[in-house]
């Protein structure tokens, strides 16, 4: 559908005057990082709590992008770009969405609820598909930004809409029904997420009801609290209420398939579902609901239902074979993810060289030359090296392409190319589902692990910009990425942070940071902890040293001068109270004589470190740190030629100390999703979550022992699961005998005798479970935290105990 920018400019409250040049819209964009901004881009400067994307508005003009909608015109930007000015760019994006979902008619599934809004609507486009063009909410896109986005991906073509709806206070939901319009409402399942956000449970039904109030029908599974709150006719179904609709019940047929039986409205079948978790037999059973609402015929729904299968949610960052990186996106293959993909991998490339493995493409509607017409244009985009088509209908439209490779199907990719010619390079891997890419990735892939480390990048985003929303904009942040990123993984963390543009990391020893720069980091590196004999590395690879000593002073000058530099950036510690590093008063005097009139060394910044910015019974002494600190900056500037940049703030201090934010920050612990308080823990999302799987389940008599010296000794008889994880892979021994626990279809599983190097035990007598069921050993609901105060360390050392020989996945939503 060609949309031009005078029609959406007719939908805006717009507060300036300009006459603005028409231009058709071919690409709608928040995120000036993307590699899909072009001339033909219309981009929105959302501001909010934790970011401004008016700070990038430069750069994008740069890359050719001419029309804007903003809150206001930075200075030196007037009339170098086509200004749209609003009051607010959020609700102009609504609005703009809003403005283009009128274009359509067609029945839309408006799905909201707690948990299972994308499984439900990725398996109701799996099984409606061969019967409508559909249009779907990409990923997980239901936000106050991500619907709108999902919307601008309808065109012309397409006969039915499937979009999730997420809310986390007040006031949303009413915003979202205007842009999805659905005609049929879905109710997954009402769970407490984001229960804060609500004064009771009440409010927060009644919000997520309001999706539904023009529906022709709203389905869900019968609950009298929800069905108080929707105006329109109702189907219900349920497993124990006979006054549904539609009355359940479920016969348990192995561990992979269940059979339900499915009475009402005249009817009376059977359907098999190939899952045997409460959650999935939900899920499957909301979408025969809604095909029975649509008049399928029962053999097609038995057929249909039994083909279902896992639905992976999000795209992941891999260690490949011959040190490839892989990002898996195996599950699907629309133009709309496609885009989402091309930009993680853009991300989280760790090599320049760019490869995608790509199945035929599916979007609904549009002639095939126009969508491969689209895709070429976006791999094009993206400067990928190498493409790798599979299909029998991409391999045609592609082949124009420079450095393309086709296969008819993934069997034949797999017995004639040669696998080993991978290497050091980044690879998307994007197929349909049935194109079965699962089993590309799992050749690509270095090896699989049971344990396993995962990381949400989302999550540290988050983190991220929330620690930025208590600094002014123009305060730089450094964030620190030592000690293997506090456990969680280097080069894949620092990624993300160039990608969000932060202005220093940090690392501790000088081989961390050259590690980063052979992985392709460009921004400013300091070492914290920079040994003498590391100095010509350092200067070899970027890197600027932490000088906190005459000593180590006199060590680099000596470098320096023998290499012949000049004006080498260095970073000053002062020690004002921790006592560990840094210049003291009475240095002052010295230091001063070898830095003025010094042309080898350029002092970029001077810096301490609080000793307790996290406990503000402390507070007396902090304002003394501060002050110390101040006094020795102000009598070093004298011999400078210009000011350093002042930090002292971490992650506490830019928590409690905001107002000392001066011109840098730094930015440690937090980012991981691990605070050193409540208050400030509320504001942070998890991180890292540390699975394994259930090796073994056994069955223990009364007065038998467990584990090494008989540390546990079995009163009655019980059942006991090992776990492939243990000390060795970080689980600190304090953590057994009873004092721990590890989490199992999310209940309490306690540890039983001591932790072994490679295993640990847990009584699981009272869960139902079998082997290779996932377990939790820390993450949302058993935080870091938790364990690090019951086992009297703190979450740094649990964190950082983290093996690396725990495989690590990195994610993204």
């Amino acid at each position: 559908m060609n949309y031009t920018l005078q029609h959406i400019i007719s939908t805006l409250d717009i507060k300036n005057q300009e006459n603005f040049p028409d231009f058709n819209v071919d690409n709608i964009s928040i995120d000036s990082r993307s590699l899909q901004n072009n001339s033909g881009t219309l981009f929105f400067a959302l501001k909010g709590n934790n970011h401004d994307g008016h700070q990038f508005i430069e750069q994008l003009i740069k890359k050719g992008v001419a029309f804007f909608v903003v809150e206001y015109i930075p200075n030196h930007l007037k009339n170098k770009a086509h200004f749209i000015v609003v009051k607010n760019t959020l609700k102009a994006l609504q609005k703009t969405a809003i403005y283009y979902r009128n274009l359509f008619q067609f029945p839309t599934i408006g799905i909201t609820g707690s948990n299972g809004k994308t499984i439900v609507k990725e398996w109701l486009n799996f099984l409606l598909s061969p019967n409508f063009n559909i249009v779907r909410s990409p990923k997980s896109y239901n936000s106050q930004v991500g619907v709108p986005l999902s919307i601008f991906g309808i065109n012309e073509n397409h006969n039915l809409g499937i979009f999730e709806a997420g809310i986390s206070q007040k006031g949303e939901m009413e915003k979202l029904q205007e842009i999805i319009q659905p005609t049929i409402g879905v109710f997954t399942h009402l769970s407490s997420a984001h229960d804060e956000s609500f004064a009771n449970l009440d409010e927060k039904i009644k919000e997520k009801t309001a999706l539904f109030k023009k529906c022709e029908v709203v389905l869900l599974e019968k609950n009298a609290e929800v069905e108080k709150y929707i105006s329109s006719p109702i189907i219900t179904w349920s497993f124990d209420n006979n006054k549904a609709d539609y009355f359940l019940s479920k016969n348990t047929k192995s561990n992979k398939l269940t059979e339900i039986e499915i009475t009402g409205k005249n009817l009376d079948f059977k359907v098999s579902i190939p899952f045997n978790d409460e959650a999935s037999i939900k899920n499957a059973t909301t979408c025969i609901i809604a095909m029975l609402y649509l008049k399928y015929e029962i053999k097609d729904i038995q057929e249909r239902i039994q083909q279902l299968y896992p639905i992976e949610l999000r795209l992941q960052a891999k260690k490949g074979i011959n040190n490839c990186l892989l990002i898996d996106d195996s599950y699907s293959s629309d133009y709309q993810s496609l885009q989402i993909a091309l930009d993680f991998l853009e991300q989280q490339k760790l090599h320049s060289k760019k490869t995608i493995i790509l199945s035929d493409v599916f979007q609904g509607g549009l002639p095939l030359n126009e969508l491969y017409q689209k895709v070429a244009s976006a791999i094009q985009n993206n400067k990928i090296d190498r493409v790798i088509a599979i299909g029998e209908t991409i391999s045609g439209y592609l082949n124009e392409l420079p450095n393309v490779i086709s296969f008819p199907n993934t069997n034949d990719f797999l017995k004639q190319f040669n696998l080993n010619s991978f290497e050091n390079e980044t690879i998307l891997i994007k197929g349909a589902r049935n194109f079965y890419f699962d089993e590309i990735v799992v050749v690509l892939e270095e090896k699989n692990h049971e344990t396993v480390l995962e990381i949400n990048l989302d999550a540290l985003s988050h983190n991220l910009n929330f620690y930025k929303s208590k600094l002014s904009p123009k305060t730089k942040i450094m964030v620190m990425v030592k000690a293997f990123g506090y456990g969680n993984g280097g080069y894949e963390i620092a990624k993300l942070l160039e990608h969000n543009n932060v202005d220093y990391l940090g690392v501790a020893f000088a081989d961390e940071g050259i590690s980063l720069r052979k992985a392709g980091i460009k921004i400013p590196i300091m070492v914290l902890n920079p040994e003498n004999s590391s100095f010509h590395a350092m200067i070899a690879y970027d890197l600027e040293p932490e000088i906190y000593s005459l000593t180590g002073l006199e060590a680099f000058l000596k470098v320096a001068k023998q290499q012949n530099i000049t004006s080498y950036p260095i970073h000053l510690k002062v020690d004002t109270g921790m006592h560990r590093l840094g210049f003291e008063s009475h240095e002052l005097p010295e230091l001063k004589k070898l830095l003025k009139n010094n042309n080898f060394i350029e002092v970029k910044s001077v810096f301490s470190h609080l000793a307790a910015s996290d406990d503000i019974t402390f507070k007396e002494f902090t304002e003394l740190q501060f002050n110390r600190f101040e006094k020795f900056y102000n009598e070093l500037i004298s011999v400078l030629q210009k000011k350093p940049i002042r930090h002292i703030l971490n992650t506490s201090g830019i928590f409690n100390y905001p107002h000392y934010q001066m011109e840098m920050a730094r930015l440690g612990i937090g980012l991981y999703g691990a605070g050193n308080s409540d208050n400030e823990n509320k504001n942070l999302q998890n991180v890292s979550t540390l699975k394994s799987i259930i090796s073994q389940i056994r069955t223990v008599e009364n007065g038998e022992s467990i584990g090494y010296s008989r540390k546990y000794l079995v009163k009655e008889k019980m059942k006991v699961a090992t776990i492939p994880i243990g000390y060795a892979d970080g689980i600190r021994r304090g953590w057994g005998n009873g004092v721990g626990y590890i989490l199992i279809h999310n209940q309490k599983a306690p540890i039983l005798g001591n932790i072994c190097m490679d295993m640990l035990m847990v009584d699981v007598t009272s869960i139902n479970c079998n082997p290779g069921d996932e377990v939790i050993i820390f993450g949302e609901q058993l935080t870091v935290n938790e364990i690090a105060e019951k086992t009297n360390t703190i979450s740094y050392e649990i964190l950082t105990g983290i093996s690396q020989r725990v495989k690590r996945v990195f994610y993204k939503n």
